[in-house]
């Protein structure tokens, strides 16, 4: 089976967008490390922001300043967060626990 057809317009398209969302990604990370922005306001945004909700949350996490890739991971196996989810995926309860640690 082939991937569908489009045409070069479309492509271009599809890479600025998705140049796009990186740069968001990375500029949120950015501004998580250097406090510029706090958790709760970060989930504030991602329920307006489709670009903000898609970044996992692992990426999140190790970007909080105190935090490194394995107290991010051993955090979000303790709250039951799957490695690949994302912001939008959290739960209701996820959600609050990550509050209460970074509220």
């Amino acid at each position: 089976m082939q991937p569908p057809q489009i045409s070069d317009e479309q492509r271009d398209q599809a890479l600025a967008k998705a140049a796009e969302a990186r740069r968001v990604r990375a500029e949120i990370k950015e501004l998580l490390k250097t406090g510029s922005i706090t958790f709760p306001e970060l989930l504030e945004r991602a329920d307006d922001d489709e670009l903000v909700s898609g970044i996992k949350v692992f990426a999140v996490l190790s970007s909080m300043p105190g935090t490194g890739k394995i107290k991010a991971k051993r955090m979000m196996e303790s709250h039951g967060i799957a490695e690949n989810r994302r912001i939008r995926g959290l739960g209701d309860k996820q959600r609050e626990r990550l509050l209460a640690e970074f509220g």
